[in-house]
């Protein structure tokens, strides 16, 4: 990890003391300690930058609240680690605020303090930071011209993400996530070409090619005796086609694919306002026998509302439950009721964001059964998903 510049905010002399020792143990860089938010503020002022504020938020005179407020506005400050006692639902709110003021929220540190947490919150950072370090170039970004010719030249494929059993990990299904094979720029995610696809009318050329690729590698691997679910993802443009389930049923008949061994995920708040036609399409998906998933099922408004207006028959849980569950009672208690929600509704349950091994054990306690994340496997090409399910 190259060089940091922490900033320390702690009124408790001897809670301050152990974190900056722990800090110079794990990691290089200067380390700032304030009492105050007064004396904080003052310490930024005087410095370029501030990649992480460690900030306990209740204190005499200007308080960690106000500290991150008039840090925010300075431009100076990158990062935020809590680091405080007040009640959980509270700091959720305080979360909250730290991002909507435009700080990043590494995570939250409770007391008493814990190295591992901390190291781990660092790990994060690190790769948050190498992400923002090394971004694409202005002049590198696609054109509308050289996504249209990725297109033309077959450069789009799906990177298969595993969905496994939470309690041994063994591979249940999959989900296709579109990645551009880019020839001078590598691999690169859809925060890349979505936005211009999405304004130039391209989604439908990018998913018919997802769903050839992937219905292909679906019969070879059935072939092969891993006759795996694969799932999906339709954005609401394409769920109003008026040809949607027909194109669909013809590429399933070419291929030999069951349609019971396909799922289509779509987000819940893009179904808020859904047409009349793509409601249509909802039935007729699930009257072929494809299975529906409400993706990032918590993340919207209405979601209750969705689950008994529409025909879904999978509900996936946004990852940032999973994330919060450390340090949010609440998060447990929602995930909890969203796996006897989905019981009692008669639908599977994925849980998304699964990164951790206590993460993994909290939720086989909460009675969850089957995930996704990267404890598991990240997403991957073809030819690495064949060899992990021969694995």
């Amino acid at each position: 990890m190259q060089d940091l510049n922490v900033l320390v905010l702690e009124d408790e002399p001897l809670q301050r003391l152990v974190t900056i020792a722990a800090l110079k143990k794990v990691m290089p860089g200067r380390v700032h300690e304030a009492a105050s938010g007064s004396e904080a503020l003052a310490l930024l002022e005087n410095c370029e930058r501030m990649e992480i504020a460690i900030c306990d938020l209740k204190m005499p005179g200007m308080d960690g609240l106000a500290f991150l407020r008039h840090a925010s506005q300075s431009g100076k400050l990158h990062s935020v680690i809590l680091c405080s006692q007040i009640d959980p639902i509270l700091r959720q709110t305080a979360i909250s605020m730290i991002k909507r003021l435009g700080l990043n929220f590494l995570g939250d540190l409770g007391k008493p303090f814990d190295l591992e947490r901390l190291t781990s919150l660092l790990t994060r950072y690190r790769a948050l930071r190498h992400d923002l370090i090394s971004p694409l170039k202005t002049s590198e970004l696609p054109t509308l011209t050289d996504v249209v010719r990725g297109l033309d030249n077959g450069e789009f494929s799906p990177y298969y993400q595993p969905k496994v059993a939470l309690d041994s990990a063994s591979l249940l299904g999959v989900e296709a996530l579109a990645r551009w094979n880019h020839p001078e720029l590598g691999v690169l995610p859809p925060s890349h070409f979505l936005y211009i696809m999405e304004h130039h009318n391209l989604l439908d050329r990018l998913f018919w090619q997802l769903f050839d690729q992937g219905l292909a590698l679906r019969r070879r691997l059935a072939q092969k005796g891993i006759p795996l679910g694969f799932s999906f993802n339709l954005h609401p443009s394409q769920l109003a086609s008026q040809t949607l389930t027909e194109s669909i049923t013809s590429f399933l008949t070419l291929f030999q694919v069951p349609s019971s061994s396909i799922t289509f995920e779509i987000t819940e708040t893009s179904l808020i306002s859904a047409p009349a036609s793509s409601l249509e399409n909802l039935v007729r998906l699930r009257v072929m026998g494809c299975g529906l998933a409400m993706d990032d099922f918590g993340a919207g408004y209405s979601s209750l509302d969705r689950l008994c207006e529409l025909p879904f028959s999978q509900i996936k849980l946004d990852g940032s439950f999973v994330r919060k569950m450390g340090h949010q009672s609440r998060s447990c208690a929602v995930i909890g009721y969203t796996v006897a929600l989905a019981r009692s509704l008669g639908m599977s349950l994925i849980i998304e964001g699964v990164e951790t091994r206590k993460q993994q054990e909290r939720l086989l306690e909460l009675g969850c059964s089957v995930a996704q994340g990267f404890l598991f496997a990240r997403p991957m090409p073809e030819s690495h998903l064949i060899a992990y399910c021969m694995r």
